[in-house]
């Protein structure tokens, strides 16, 4: 019996046995939109996948995957790998990201805590520093909050201000980084009629310049560094407007991949380096393209790159982005306390669990399944595989990605009797589609295809059981659509390419030898999302979740 007063002891199902193998596994970036030439999915040969959908239509079901299913605040924010994770390993629907630093600046409770007060020390003397993705995207950050921030510290002692912007066109439009940048320098100018110093700084491409993940390319960082802390860069600018506008123009280079600039006064001096005495806050509330900053600006002993000069600083996160690391050590909105993970239960009674992806998505199956939480509940029965992803390159260069490999592990980890459940993220629709390149993403959902066949041929040779769903949409749709759905023109006549995740559900489909024949999917369950899904998989494992699980997306019936 645990202190805080329940038992860590799943009851059994009443009537699935224990024992069977469970594959669950996750394509990342795979919704279900109408099936046309921009929806790669239908383009792509997926004979694996358009089987279970076709196959057994009652072990076949869409579910959210997007919005308050996944605890943002509206309905209107996509999803992202974050939360999806989160909510099929959690079980739960929990206030994510957007939606808890919503609530922070609304009851004014984000200027009251140990974050804000820590930063605030160097108000008087100091600079504080805001550094982030400029974008209304909703995914990692959001413009609206910035403008918040901005307004709710210069009221607060905030006498000097510089912000550096990183340049989106990956969760929202190519393009629209000038429409950003204007919109937050009119908000600058009214600041300044009042009295506060404050410019916008550096910029670049998000990226190409600092939100690198996973420790994937630290020149990324690097560069990032470079330009928000040295005050160093190749090109330099009297103003954001012309930096982005020149730079997309001069460079041919998208929203994503803007080169690192710094704003410079009369002198050719940059208006903004961070010294000591400064307070820096990272404001970005999604933390995996922010925990390599952090490292940067908070580790003493930090290696990675030569920093030159690191200033003395008080830093802070929007959120913490790394709970087992404690990093950043101070931030401005407190975690959702994520606890009892259909993983630490599953764990606990005794299932021995293998979980593997390639480094973009390796947290994804393990810190945000098992509730933003690092390591192992028991390492005699967990065994987590992390196969190095491709650096240097974008993915569309090589969309097959790790799929193979991811699928080959998986394989041998089912075939071998070790494991009682083998979870896999396969990454490629949601990397490759970031690209916004069609055609390598059709690739990509092949070569994801291929890799589930594999898996679920091992399945079948163990007598076990799969769990086959998506955490977001993005594959499927590429083109930016008119309110009837119709692609989108740019001004040349092409059409507009969607980066971003998407609004639509994804699949769940289940199977194998092993799964009861009486089991389908339940019909009572209103609008299902993938929280449902931990309950679902308990259910397989031969137990029946927690009370206060969102319901098992599964029923028992007589043939």
């Amino acid at each position: 019996m645990a202190s805080s007063g329940f038992s860590w002891t799943l009851p059994d199902h009443p009537k699935l046995p224990k024992g069977k193998t469970v594959a669950v596994v996750v394509l990342d970036g795979w919704g279900e939109a109408n099936a046309d030439k921009y929806n790669c999915i239908h383009v792509a040969q997926t004979p694996v996948m358009d089987s279970l959908k076709n196959g057994a239509p009652e072990r076949w079901r869409l579910v959210k995957a997007h919005g308050t299913a996944v605890g943002l605040p509206s309905d209107d924010d996509m999803g992202n790998s974050e939360v999806g994770h989160n909510a099929l390993g959690a079980g739960r629907i929990y206030a994510q990201g957007a939606k808890l630093v919503d609530l922070a600046l609304a009851s004014g409770k984000i200027y009251d805590g140990e974050g804000f007060n820590y930063i605030k020390e160097c108000f008087d003397k100091g600079t504080l520093h805001l550094i982030g993705l400029l974008s209304d995207g909703g995914v990692h950050s959001r413009l609206d909050q910035v403008q918040l921030l901005l307004k709710g510290a210069s009221e607060r002692g905030a006498k000097r201000i510089r912000v550096h912007i990183l340049t989106d066109g990956r969760d929202v439009l190519d393009g629209s980084s000038v429409g950003f940048v204007e919109t937050l320098e009119n908000d600058l100018s009214q600041l300044r009629e009042k009295g506060i110093d404050v410019q916008i700084a550096s910029g670049g491409g998000r990226m190409y310049v600092t939100m690198d993940r996973y420790e994937n390319d630290w020149d990324v960082v690097k560069r990032g560094w470079d330009a928000q802390v040295l005050g160093e860069a190749p090109y330099k600018f009297k103003s954001a407007v012309e930096a982005v506008k020149t730079l997309r123009a001069e460079t041919k280079a998208n929203d994503q991949y803007l080169p690192p600039f710094v704003i410079v006064d009369e002198s050719g001096k940059s208006v903004g380096p961070v010294l000591d005495g400064d307070a820096v806050v990272t404001f970005n509330f999604r933390a995996d393209r922010m925990v390599m900053l952090a490292k940067a600006l908070e580790y003493a002993d930090f290696d990675k790159f030569d920093r030159v000069r690191v200033p003395k600083i008080r830093y802070a996160g929007m959120l913490q982005y790394d709970g087992e690391l404690k990093l950043p050590s101070h931030y401005l909105v407190s975690p959702p306390e994520i606890e009892r993970t259909s993983g630490e239960y599953l764990v606990k009674n005794g299932i021995r669990t293998f979980a593997c992806s390639e480094t973009v998505k390796f947290g994804h199956v393990t810190f945000f399944w098992n509730g933003n939480r690092s390591g192992y509940f028991d390492e005699t029965k967990e065994e987590y595989v992390e196969i190095p992803s491709d650096s240097g390159i974008t993915f569309n260069v090589k969309p097959n990605m790790k799929a193979l490999e991811i699928a080959e592990k998986a394989r041998d980890a089912i075939l071998s009797g070790k494991f009682d459940q083998v979870r896999v993220n396969l990454p490629n629709g949601d990397m490759v589609g970031h690209t916004g390149d069609i055609e390598a993403t059709v690739i990509a959902c092949k070569a994801a295809d291929e890799a589930v066949k594999i898996i679920l041929d091992a399945i079948e040779q163990v007598g076990g059981i799969y769990v086959v769903t998506a955490d977001h949409g993005n594959a499927e749709d590429m083109v930016k659509r008119n309110k009837s759905g119709q692609p989108l023109l740019d001004k040349n006549g092409g059409i507009q390419i969607l980066t971003s995740h998407t609004l639509q559900p994804v699949p769940v489909a289940i199977g194998g030898p092993g799964l009861h024949p009486g089991v389908r999917f339940r019909s009572d369950i209103q609008t299902p999302g993938l929280a449902n899904v931990a309950a679902t998989v308990m259910n397989f494992h031969g137990y029946e979740a927690p009370a206060d699980y969102e319901p098992t997306l599964i029923e028992l019936v007589d043939n």
